[in-house]
This record gives structure tokens, sequence and C-alpha cells, in this order.
């Protein structure tokens, strides 16, 4: 089980290890976002320091309904305790985890400034 907090302006954010494959991780805070369907995105400054590898490039439909080509990089996180190899979008944006990394868990958020946000295994 993972735990987080809503912070002051009501996003749910959890902390998730990141790094290349088989190096050490650094903790980042990342907004949990519903509408993201990828695993994780991060600020290329990010990306760049832990010196992840490109893996290819993507086409997204942002929110708004505009596509954008995305940079995407392979990167090892802890999830649930375990070590999982996923793909990580460049972005511009404060780091976000998606849907692909909440796939297979369920997500509890006690919508309030300073709410606790609960994700744990589906059975």
């Amino acid at each position: 089980m993972m735990f987080g907090v809503v912070n002051n302006n009501c996003e749910a954010i959890i902390k998730i290890a990141v790094g290349r494959i088989g190096l050490p991780k650094i903790t980042v805070d990342a907004v949990i976002d519903t509408g993201f369907t990828s695993f994780l995105s991060l600020p290329l400054s990010i990306i760049t320091s832990l010196g992840l590898p490109w893996h290819y490039r993507d086409i997204g439909t942002l929110g708004d309904g505009s596509e954008v080509i995305f940079e995407v990089y392979k990167a090892s996180v802890i999830w649930d305790g375990q070590n999982k190899i996923i793909d990580v979008v460049a972005s511009d944006a404060d780091p976000l985890v998606g849907m692909g990394l909440l796939y297979g868990f369920k997500l509890q958020i006690e919508t309030v400034e300073g709410g606790t946000v609960t994700i744990e295994a589906l059975k």
C-alpha cells in the first residue's frame, strides 16, 4: 500500500522513487492525473539529470483536444515496494502519475487539503 496527501491546491500528491535502470533513484513529488493515460511524466531537466535513456516518440492528445509529440524515456520506479520498468514522458509540467501506473490498483482520495491519498493493489 502507498500513501500520499492532498496539497493546498487540492492536488493528490504521492512520492515516487525514479531513476535509471540499475542505478540509485531520486524521490519526486508527483500529482495523480487520472486524465493522463501513460505511466509517469517528468520535466526534461529531471530526465536529463537522471540520464534516462530515450525510447521513442509518441503522439498524445491533451485535455483541450490538441495533439502534441512526446519524447518517451525508460526508467525504473519503486511501485508498491517493487522495482518496475516504465515509460516516462518528457513534459514541461510538474511530475504526473498516470493511469498506466495506477492500473490494477485502488485509488482513494480524501479530497480536502491535508487529506490522505491511498493506493493499494486490487486483489
